[in-house]
């Protein structure tokens, strides 16, 4: 998938989010690997690092006095507390690539995706969902995970119908019953919405230009 080149276009902020385990964090690496124009929006998080994170790549790893300073300081973009861990996005590297025209990916639930529309970035939002086929299925994945008790499945699984209310907020909706045309769709919604007029401010002058080679030609 060509990306329009940085002096051309505004980068989007795409915002991707589904229920645990309805296959979005697949999807995202995916979409990363594949578009040298998106980066990967690595969230501030209070919760302990999983074996095989590593600070900087899936989360930067913070004390929580340190992130409630980042909020104070007005440096995250959106922030929220989930399963008593907080959660938000630097604001700094995000504004500084859609500066440079590359787009940022964001790997968030509802709430964080609620916070960004109503920023005053909101206008470059693209919003996403992801819903499972069934949540008998939901259900099989966390399990299949092996990483979690009874009672955090119990608990996921009761968040990701919280999650599942809020559907109808995003732009676009997609059921993930296959996650290769699940992806194929994601990636084709993102080509479209940087064609949009709006996020091309190059064609005023260029339109300009042809009006003035119009006239110069009469």
């Amino acid at each position: 998938m060509a990306a329009l080149s940085a002096p051309e276009r505004r980068g989007l902020l795409v915002i991707l989010s589904s229920p645990s385990g309805a296959g979005k964090t697949t999807i995202a690496r995916r979409l990363l690997a594949a578009d040298p124009a998106i980066r990967f929006s690595v969230s501030a998080t209070t919760r302990a690092p999983r074996p095989g994170e590593v600070d900087g790549r899936e989360y930067h790893f913070v004390t929580r006095p340190a992130f409630e300073a980042m909020v104070e300081r007005g440096e995250l973009l959106e922030h929220a507390e989930v399963f008593g861990n907080l959660y938000g996005s630097p604001r700094l590297p995000i504004e500084l690539a859609m500066a440079d025209g590359r787009d940022t990916l964001f790997d968030i639930d509802w709430q964080g995706g609620q916070q960004i529309r109503n920023s005053a970035l909101g206008r470059e939002v693209v919003s996403i969902f992801i819903l499972p086929p069934s949540m008998a299925e939901l259900e099989r994945r966390l399990r299949g995970r092996g990483q979690d008790s009874e009672e955090v499945i119990a608990g996921r699984m009761a968040r990701s119908m919280a999650e599942v209310s809020h559907w109808a907020e995003y732009d676009y909706v997609l059921v993930n019953r296959d996650v290769d045309e699940t992806e194929a769709r994601v990636r084709h919604i993102v080509e479209v919405e940087r064609l949009r007029r709006e996020r091309q401010p190059w064609l005023n002058d260029f339109v300009r230009s042809l009006s003035r080679e119009f006239e110069a030609a009469q």
